[in-house]
């Protein structure tokens, strides 16, 4: 093992300006993935924002007694998808609308605003066929008069989330095939390079095993190290974010350590498919 890192470290050496331009279209590779990922992460966390306020809103009947009222928010407290369930009687209706809406506070008169049930739904919970679902659940009560949860917002919400999540995985598998595929290409030139002294390696009884496992390491390296620099041209990128453009959020932790073990792993299988594919032709 020793012997096999001590040649991939050798190959940097010898070639010390493909290596670095490997490494640095690696890099840029990753780069771009990353600035989609930084994009998409913060679409994320604004349609989280977003969803923390899908809620269903049950009008209650003028007249409906208490002792009913006090039941169904019992009821509908115990289903598995209900975060929160409160009652908001009419004179608190008033106060909120006149709030919200003060150019309107005139319009709101005692009684015009009816008594709602609000239930607020757990993450995992607001999609929209859920959310259709309790509402219809809700609905069975007597005396609900009307119950609404912006079903066509939901829904494109909900489109909206799926939409970036596919295109996320779509990209990041394209940048991951590009940058297998770079990694292959200099991995190739190297056993190319390398083809008498792994002609002679193998007539001393080197097995296939001891030649491949010194370009597996440096795909490996070259893949490291581009999730780190492609890591810190997006840190970079962040700030200018920040200072010129909108306050934005950075990856987390793992997702960082994820990213560059992602270009660990991308170094990796690019020199593995390379290099099995070329020792059988030197």
């Amino acid at each position: 093992m020793t012997l096999s890192l001590r040649e991939a470290l050798l190959a940097f050496r010898r070639a010390p300006m493909l290596s670095a331009l490997s490494i640095t279209t690696i890099a840029f590779s990753l780069f771009a993935f990353g600035l989609f990922g930084l994009v998409a992460l913060n679409i994320r966390n604004a349609l989280r924002t977003v969803e923390d306020r899908v809620e269903i809103r049950a009008f209650v009947a003028d007249g409906t007694g208490s002792e009913a009222t006090a039941a169904a928010l019992g009821d509908i407290s115990a289903f598995p998808e209900a975060a929160t369930v409160r009652l908001v009687t009419q004179p608190q209706a008033l106060d909120r609308a006149r709030r919200e809406l003060g150019e309107f506070s005139d319009v709101f008169e005692e009684g015009i605003l009816p008594a709602s049930i609000e239930v607020r739904l757990k993450p995992g919970f607001r999609d929209p066929a859920t959310v259709r679902a309790v509402a219809k659940r809700i609905e069975v009560y007597d005396f609900i008069d009307d119950i609404r949860f912006g079903e066509e917002w939901v829904e494109k919400l909900h489109r909206l989330r799926n939409i970036a999540t596919l295109a996320g995985i779509a990209l990041g598998l394209t940048f991951a095939i590009v940058a297998i595929i770079i990694i292959g290409s200099t991995i190739r030139m190297a056993v190319l390079a390398r083809a008498r002294e792994i002609a002679i390696m193998r007539l001393v009884g080197a097995t296939n095993g001891f030649i491949r496992a010194p370009f597996l390491i440096e795909g490996f390296l070259k893949g490291t190290l581009g999730g780190l620099l492609a890591l810190i041209l997006a840190w970079a990128a962040l700030l200018v974010i920040n200072r010129f453009v909108v306050q934005a959020e950075f990856f987390e932790t793992w997702m960082g350590v994820a990213g560059v073990l992602a270009g660990a792993c991308i170094g990796l299988v690019g020199s593995a498919m390379s290099v099995g594919r070329h020792l059988k032709r030197v």
